[in-house]
């Protein structure tokens, strides 16, 4: 099974020991706006562990120190100004890209609608709602038919969903996603 069922805790149709029938609720729980078939949470990869980070800002700072003893050696007294301007911007970038990666993306899959928030630990947004009898899932593909982009579309509207993801994991999801939206007009 792969990471978005596993996640959603939801079973798939090759899985399930029971064949389906009126009244059965596998594939989703009960909330309620409605049965759930889909509650994805996409969080972006952290290339970096915390543990990582501080071994490579140690590293980065001993490089510097080195380099700054031998210019000041040199008599060259600025030079030790930028390199620890430098160190702290190779700080600000890391704590900028872990403060992206607290930002994450639910998709929800019910009955009755299909919801997109992104979120973060302040705040959340609502960036898609949509009846699930009227959405569409539509893939934008490459000329090697790799998935660029995953859109939710009715009536003229789209929104991208799953950009966090790599192309694999994007045509993964966007299946996966076809088949909530499948099962919930079924419903």
């Amino acid at each position: 099974m792969d990471r978005f069922l596993r996640r959603t805790g939801a079973a798939s149709p090759e899985n399930d020991p029971e064949p389906w029938r009126p009244g059965k609720q596998v594939y989703g729980l009960r909330a309620m706006d409605g049965l759930v078939y889909m509650d994805a949470v996409i969080t972006p990869n952290r290339s970096l562990s915390q543990r990582g980070f501080i071994v490579l800002i140690c590293i980065v700072t001993f490089f510097n120190c080195a380099a700054a003893a031998v210019f000041l050696a040199m008599g060259a007294t600025l030079v030790p100004f930028f390199l620890g301007l430098d160190v702290l911007a190779v700080i600000a970038a890391f704590l900028a890209s872990y403060a992206a990666a607290r930002r994450v993306e639910r998709v929800r899959v019910t009955s009755r609608e299909v919801r997109v928030v992104r979120e973060t630990p302040s705040h959340s947004e609502v960036v898609w709602e949509s009846p699930t009898a009227f959405t569409r899932v539509a893939l934008e593909l490459d000329e090697d038919e790799v998935v660029q982009a995953v859109r939710l579309a009715v009536s003229g509207r789209h929104a991208s969903v799953a950009m966090a993801l790599s192309p694999p994991e994007r045509a993964d999801f966007a299946r996966h996603l076809e088949w909530a939206i499948y099962e919930a007009r079924r419903g």
